[in-house]
């Protein structure tokens, strides 16, 4: 089944209207000029309207699937479904319909090869034409989505200096409440604890230069801000976690799942035993997929959206272009995101957070 792949923005639409109105107007203008016999001329806009449509399967279809991909065997493939689109509408356009409601035909006592080898060189104009426009606006589209990672990097990079407290600072202080809630409440020191090793995680070990960090750190992450979140509601909190496969030496981008776990909680029903938020993680070879879903808490007073779906979305575009997925289901009693990722993998065995961890 041949589906387009590539979608036009509003913008590179007008451009190609323009483009070929433009197009179309200097052939009209010239043929005006040089007195051209209409006849000459219909060949000329039916084989015009062939090329078009050579056009798009290559730019729609053919170049966003085998062009920047190193598949250049399925390219020279589709190159060749594209030309052979060109032979068959031009000999079905001119040869069949206009001989059948005009009778008149372009070729007289042509050959199938002759007549193959003809359209081959007519329709090679569309191939360079094609590939010429769609790697200007691919051009454009990478220096834009470059200029959008450098924006944020630096939103981010400003917002973390706003933010940064001196860590030696929280974690000395933090150590000295530890000191002293430990002897009062076990539960109490182990929530300080886990609140440190946070505040680490997103102060200094997220701050990796790629931005990327170990999965197990993550993974980690994910299970403190759980733990915490039940010492807080103690026997009315209920939340399914298992993370599967070879989660050891891949990495990811810093805290991009816990958002979804951030909206479960927020949004969802978590003091129901019978539908707890559910939260999975699956590594299948260098495949990350992570799915969280809960029951929607229809009473919640808190309209405010938290973590926007939008801003998500940006930013595994931005950080995982064309190897991310992100899948949003809500029938209005459960709603269920399901992010799914290619990860970057390590070439020894990263460091894992030891089970203990001191402040």
């Amino acid at each position: 089944m041949i589906y387009f792949y590539s979608i036009m923005t509003k913008k590179e639409i007008r451009y190609h209207i323009i483009g070929w109105v433009l197009y179309l107007f200097y052939i009209v203008v010239g043929y005006l000029i040089y007195k051209v016999p209409f006849k000459t001329q219909i060949w000329t806009y039916s084989i015009t309207f062939v090329k078009i449509i050579e056009f798009y399967i290559l730019y729609l279809w053919v170049y966003p699937r085998f062009l920047n991909k190193g598949k250049i065997p399925q390219l020279i493939g589709g190159i060749l479904v594209a030309v052979a689109s060109f032979i068959i509408l031009r000999f079905l356009l001119e040869e069949v319909a206009f001989d059948y409601f005009l009778h008149m035909h372009n070729y007289f006592g042509y050959t199938a090869f002759s007549y193959s080898m003809d359209n081959i060189y007519f329709g090679s104009s569309a191939i360079v034409l094609s590939i010429a426009v769609y790697s200007s606006f691919d051009s454009l589209r990478i220096a834009q989505e470059n200029k959008s990672l450098r924006e944020a990097k630096t939103q981010a990079e400003l917002a973390f200096l706003k933010t940064q407290i001196n860590p030696h600072f929280l974690y000395n202080t933090l150590n000295y409440i530890y000191s002293l809630a430990y002897p009062v409440s076990a539960q109490l020191a182990d929530a300080i604890i886990k609140l440190s090793q946070m505040m680490r995680y997103m102060l200094t070990e997220s701050a990796s230069a790629n931005g990327t960090v170990d999965l197990q750190k993550e993974v980690d992450y994910i299970e403190n801000y759980i733990s915490i979140y039940r010492m807080r509601f103690e026997n009315a909190f209920f939340v399914d976690f298992k993370a599967e496969g070879d989660i050891a030496g891949k990495r990811v981008a810093a805290l991009l799942l816990i958002p979804f776990v951030e909206n479960a909680f927020k949004h969802g029903v978590v003091n129901e035993p019978e539908r707890p938020v559910r939260i999975r993680l699956k590594v299948t070879g260098n495949r990350l997929e992570f799915t969280v879903s809960n029951k929607i808490n229809h009473s919640e007073k808190d309209h405010s959206t938290g973590v926007g779906l939008v801003n998500i979305k940006r930013r595994l575009e931005l950080i995982y272009p064309g190897k991310q997925e992100l899948l949003i289901s809500n029938n209005g009693q459960t709603y269920k995101a399901t992010v799914v990722i290619s990860l970057e993998v390590l070439g020894s065995r990263s460091e894992v957070l030891p089970a203990a961890y001191k402040i």
